[in-house]
């Protein structure tokens, strides 16, 4: 009964973090928000405490919340420049698990080798999300953002399971050999995907079957499509293979297949929601627990570095400047191997460059202050067993909480500090270009449509003659759907004024949205006098509630 009331206290935590965020005058990033609030629950007043079981963890979160990113991300930015985000979600990876293992190994004491590799693992994931809740969406030009969104979905899944490798050995269930460790890798990680592609293609047979006998039920479907991840991952790693590595490859497989484009219109209406907000409560979920555990993790540290410091006289502000030290340490990294990359795009690679050899100096910063640490980083330190055997605890694991949760938290303060700084100017034209790709695929897409129903209105008007049908009811009809398509095409030069365009636009969206919120509460006044049931009411506000989604900005 503990356990549950502690999930309920949780959501109730993360739905009210996200309300609250839109009262506070300062725009404090909801990652933030939601670690002070999981901080504040912690306090003896509320005292909330949780105790972790590092596997449920571990299946639990990641698996749906690395799904949900691989079938967002775009597939043809992702296949376009697949050659960056191999370069940073796997070369950079074992850079930065090597290069930032022996610097903390060198300057930290008590963290062996092995351990300090565990928290390499762990560091070097990047979180998309935890990003745009710290600048907005849409601010980050599409050409850098492109590529952190590719690399976030893979580094996560490389990390993870380079931190897979090195808890297993440092629990002694295998000996280092380059030869084996290479095999053993190479079997997990196409193991791993093609698991997640046959499950995945298995349950698109499944909804085709379904959908073919009349079993249209949008509510069974979705529950079929939330167990996929879990399910992936569980058959992957029943058979020794990586079951990060499945949820990603059946996320992908989701996105690339289309097997959602084609499936009953219910499903597509309510699947994206559901995930969308699943998404926001496991993200939230995973900040909150980082929030629930820092006081006791501080608490913990401080009580050690003062019995270690009547030895080794560690000072008690060291253990905050090794975070620091890390950090940084991360973002040079970082940034020397991005400019590696446009070096050698500009000098090696001429006919088929890379998107990095065009960086800028700014944009070079963007993205490597971009690397913030998040979900994904937490979820892997809180993973790491707390006993190698019955008896041994795992080497520095409450340091590796220590500092991983420093890391999180720096990195969100200085992206919070430094980003929007390096942004200036750059989001609005970043917005007006989309805009303008916007409008001109619109003009494409209303000329096509106009086609169709110049034809669709030589038809019926044939078809109407025949059955002495007044003609003009059709081009009626047909008048006021062209006009508004005419409204949308460019000129023979690609001239329009897509200020105007826009403007009018935003115009014809003030009034619908007048018009729905109008027709909205007369639909509550015909039910309130009795002149419809619940059951026309229900779809009647269905209806407009969609047709509303439609004109959000």
């Amino acid at each position: 009964m503990e356990i549950f009331f502690n999930i309920l206290i949780m959501m109730l935590v993360v739905s009210v973090s996200g309300m609250a965020q839109r009262f506070i005058h300062y725009q404090m990033p909801l990652p933030l928000l939601q670690i002070a609030a999981g901080t504040i629950m912690a306090c003896p007043t509320f005292g909330l405490h949780i105790d972790f079981d590092s596997e449920l963890f571990l299946i639990f979160l990641v698996p749906p919340l690395l799904f949900v990113d691989a079938w967002k991300i775009p597939a043809n930015e992702f296949m376009q420049h697949r050659r960056e985000i191999i370069g940073l979600a796997f070369a950079l990876v074992i850079v930065t698990i090597v290069g930032i293992g022996y610097l903390i190994y060198w300057i930290i004491p008590g963290i062996n080798l092995i351990s300090a590799f565990c928290l390499a693992s762990v560091l070097s994931p990047t979180d998309a999300v935890a990003l745009t809740s710290l600048v907005g969406e849409g601010r980050i030009p599409k050409k850098i953002m492109a590529i952190l969104q590719g690399e976030a979905l893979m580094n996560d899944a490389s990390s993870l399971v380079a931190l897979k490798f090195t808890v297993a050995m440092a629990v002694g269930e295998m000996q280092f050999s380059l030869s084996d460790s290479m095999w053993e890798l190479i079997k997990v990680f196409l193991g791993g995907v093609i698991a997640g592609i046959t499950i995945t293609l298995l349950y698109g047979k499944t909804m085709h079957f379904m959908s073919r006998w009349s079993y249209d039920d949008a509510v069974t479907q979705i529950i079929f499509l939330l167990l996929l991840p879990f399910a992936t991952s569980l058959v992957a790693e029943n058979a020794e293979l990586s079951g990060i590595l499945a949820a990603v490859a059946a996320g992908m497989t989701v996105s690339r297949s289309g097997m959602l484009r084609h499936a009953p219109l219910p499903l597509r209406l309510r699947a994206h929601n559901v995930w969308m907000m699943l998404e926001s409560l496991f993200n939230g979920t995973v900040f909150v627990l980082l929030g629930l555990q820092l006081p006791r993790i501080i608490k913990f540290f401080m009580l050690q570095i003062q019995t270690d410091s009547n030895n080794s006289k560690m000072k008690f502000w060291m253990p905050f400047f090794y975070v620091v030290l890390v950090y940084m340490s991360l973002v040079i990294v970082r940034l020397i191997w991005l400019l590696t990359m446009r070096y050698i795009s500009r000098c090696f690679l001429i006919k088929n460059p890379l998107e990095f050899g065009k960086y800028t100096w700014r944009d070079l910063l963007i993205a490597s202050f971009a690397g913030v640490r998040g979900a994904i980083t937490l979820a892997g330190v809180l993973s790491i067993p707390t006993f190698i055997h019955f008896n041994q605890e795992f080497p520095a694991r409450n340091e590796l909480i220590f500092l991983s949760s420093g890391v999180i938290l720096f990195s969100l303060l200085i992206g919070m500090l430094v980003l929007p700084f390096l942004l200036r100017g750059v989001s609005l034209r970043e917005k007006f270009n989309l805009n303008r790709e916007l409008q001109q695929a619109r003009s494409l897409m209303a000329s096509v449509a106009i086609k169709s129903l110049y034809k669709m209105e030589e038809r019926l008007t044939y078809d109407t003659t025949k059955e002495n049908i007044d003609t003009e009811l059709v081009q009626e009809a047909s008048s006021r759907v062209i006009g508004y398509m005419r409204r949308r095409l460019l000129d023979d030069e690609g001239k329009t004024n897509i200020e105007q365009v826009l403007f009018v636009d935003d115009l014809e969206r003030r009034f619908r949205l007048t018009g729905i919120r109008a027709e909205r509460g007369e639909v509550f006044h015909l039910r309130a006098t009795k002149q419809i049931s619940d059951e026309t009411m229900h779809k009647l506000l269905y209806e407009l509630d969609l047709q509303e989604e439609l004109l959000k900005e």
